[in-house]
C-alpha cells in the first residue's frame, strides 16, 4: 500500500508542477489554487507512504517520478524542447531510482 500511496503522491507533483506552469507566476486564481491542492495532497500521500518506507528511496521515487513525469509531460502538453540529452537524462533518473530500490530501499 505504501508505494501505491507514493507512486501517487509522485503523479500529484507532476500535476502540481503543471498546475503552477499554468498559473503564470501564481497570477491566475483556478490555476494557483490547483496548484496549492495538489501540493498538500503530494504532501500528505509522501508522508504517509513515509510510515513504512524508507525516507531516502522513497524521496528519491517521489522526485524521480515528479521530474521524469513533469519533464515529459512539459514535452508532451507544452512543447518543451526534445533533445537525446533530455532522453538520456530521463533515462538515467529511471535507472537511478530503479538502482536505489534494488539497493534495499523497500518498507521497514
Amino acid at each position: 500500500m505504501a508505494w501505491i500511496l507514493l507512486v501517487a503522491a509522485g503523479v500529484f507533483e507532476v500535476v502540481m508542477a503543471y498546475s503552477l506552469k499554468m498559473s503564470s507566476g501564481l497570477s491566475h486564481l483556478w490555476w494557483s489554487v490547483s496548484f496549492l491542492v495538489f501540493a498538500v495532497v503530494s504532501f500528505v500521500l509522501l508522508s504517509l507512504s513515509l510510515k513504512s518506507l524508507e525516507v531516502g528511496t522513497a524521496y528519491a521515487v517521489w522526485t524521480g517520478i515528479g521530474a521524469v513525469g513533469t519533464a515529459v509531460a512539459g514535452m508532451i502538453l507544452l512543447g518543451d524542447d526534445t533533445s537525446p540529452l533530455k532522453i538520456v537524462s530521463i533515462i538515467l533518473i529511471i535507472t537511478g531510482v530503479i538502482g536505489l530500490n534494488l539497493a534495499g530501499g523497500g518498507a521497514h
